[in-house]
């Protein structure tokens, strides 16, 4: 099993930046494909970014592509999600996961891991 810790979030004026990590527990971090989602009040949970177990290859929600970046630091058991050029409609709660099963994780898998979210708040 793996727990995770999400941080970074907070109230940032469009145009704005902030980097959200996410620390997991246990020694077997690099095992783990990892990603971030986001829920918007009212809406479904929905794929942003994802970055494979060993640190080479990443995905993007197309409305982030530019704008987001994902990285992990392994030695340090910490996912990372960049964001740069905030606007209004990336206001949501932001989750990690992680999941042992799947090369990338780009979609729930029924049976991974979730943090407990981070708001994140774009004002126009």
């Amino acid at each position: 099993q793996v727990q995770l810790v999400e941080s970074g979030g907070g109230l940032v004026q469009a145009g704005g930046s902030l980097r959200l990590s996410c620390v997991a527990s246990g020694r077997t971090f690099r095992s783990y494909a990892m990603a971030w989602f986001r829920q918007a009040p009212g809406k479904e949970r929905e794929f942003v970014a994802a970055i494979n177990r060993m640190r080479g290859t990443t995905q993007y929600t197309d409305s982030v592509k530019g704008r987001f970046t994902i990285s992990r630091d392994n030695a340090k058991n910490t996912l990372y999600l960049q964001m740069n050029s905030l606007k209004p409609e990336d206001t949501a709660v932001y989750y990690c996961a992680a999941s042992g099963t799947v090369v990338i994780l780009t979609r729930p898998t029924g049976d991974n891991y979730w943090g407990q979210g981070t708001q994140v708040t774009v004002s126009s």
